[in-house]
């Protein structure tokens, strides 16, 4: 764009055809023109910022910035992997641990089963003992009372049958029955 036989830049002249300073007619590079000495100042910048390569620092500024976002972001990342590993491992401790105590708590059921059965078992088998030996007891005293009371029959009938055959028998009678004990005595003991 020319001005006032001057080539102006394309943005400048956007600002020239903006500027009040135009309308009123004065002229836009006048030193007395503040809008002028501002576009001055500004396209001066803009230069010493692309002479001391700001663009470019900043840019490698954002780019390491950007590294170490990523780098932060990669480190988290194995962070969070390593806590679900870590929480998928302890899950997996925690699920064995309850199995066990499954096991330990079966087990333990099982014993305890084992061992009342088997307290059980040994009270009966004690009753059991018990109630054969009062039984033999019982039996014994029977036995003992039948015997005492055969033994007091057969001495009363003994005395009861002396009793008689002393009244009744004589010399010769009892002689006989004498020999025949002895013969079935003798046959007896061979």
């Amino acid at each position: 764009m020319r001005h006032a036989g001057k080539v102006v830049p394309a943005s400048a002249g956007m600002l020239l055809a903006a500027s009040p300073a135009l309308a009123a007619g004065e002229s836009f590079f006048s030193l007395q023109n503040h809008e002028t000495v501002v576009v001055i100042a500004f396209v001066l910048f803009l230069a010493l910022l692309v002479y001391l390569k700001v663009p470019h620092k900043i840019g490698e500024m954002l780019d390491r910035r950007a590294d170490a976002i990523r780098a932060e972001i990669d480190e988290a990342r194995r962070i969070r992997e390593e806590a679900q590993q870590l929480l998928a491992s302890f899950e997996g401790k925690l699920k064995e641990a309850q199995e066990q105590a499954q096991r330990i708590v079966a087990h333990a059921r099982e014993e305890a089963e084992l061992v009342a059965r088997q307290a059980r078992e040994e009270i009966e088998e004690s009753i059991r003992r018990r109630m054969q030996a009062a039984e033999e007891q019982i039996k014994a005293a029977e036995d003992k009372v039948k015997r005492e009371v055969r033994e007091l029959a057969v001495g009363i009938a003994t005395d009861a049958a002396a009793e008689v055959i002393r009244k009744k028998m004589t010399a010769k009678d009892a002689n006989a029955l004498i020999e025949q004990t002895i013969k079935d005595v003798e046959a007896r003991l061979h």
